[in-house]
């Protein structure tokens, strides 16, 4: 699904864009997803683990994307490089039509500026325009106290436990949350 091009001003007063991927931001996605990788123990990845990402698989991820209509994804931009980017998708499924994920990282050095509330926002919006829509749905990780408050703010509550989901390389496990935000109908 293609979404419209918001334009809007950070925090600190620099322009940022979200939209949907296009092919110029293939390389800036792949540099985001392994830097983004290396900077958290909150995404499910480490940055070894993103070889797997190409430029074709990313193109091929882009227009699926852009083309399907039950999935979006938003990509934000400040000052031409990939800041963060999202994503929503839903099932077609009589059963979990009803249901929505949503998913989203920010690399670090754009952290406090805003962007995640403004992607939570257009996540929201694209929610509330599906009529079969009722809930978004989403998981973090334990300790993850920033996107835990982000995602309150935006109307989120905890529902559920996975403990242990997730091991860290040092042995460490951490329990992911689940969380719904109900769509007001």
């Amino acid at each position: 699904m293609l979404v419209k091009d918001i334009e809007y001003k950070l925090k600190d007063g620099r322009t940022a864009l979200i939209r949907s991927p296009q092919d110029e931001d293939i390389q800036g996605m792949l540099e985001y997803l392994y830097i983004s990788a290396g900077e958290t123990d909150f995404i499910l990845r480490y940055p070894e683990e993103c070889g797997k990402y190409t430029a074709e698989g990313e193109k091929a991820l882009f227009d699926r994307v852009n083309k399907s209509d039950n999935q979006a994804m938003l990509v934000c931009l400040v000052e031409g490089k990939v800041a963060g980017n999202c994503e929503i998708t839903w099932s077609k499924g009589i059963k979990t039509r009803h249901r929505a994920s949503v998913a989203i990282a920010l690399l670090k050095e754009y952290w406090n500026q805003g962007i995640g509330t403004r992607l939570f926002q257009e996540l929201i919006r694209i929610a509330e325009e599906n009529p079969d829509l009722i809930q978004v749905e989403l998981d973090f990780v334990e300790g993850n106290s920033r996107a835990r408050a982000l995602y309150e703010k935006m109307g989120f509550r905890i529902t559920g436990v996975k403990p242990n989901a997730i091991r860290l390389k040092d042995g460490t496990l951490l329990n992911e949350y689940s969380m719904i935000r109900e769509i007001n109908r």
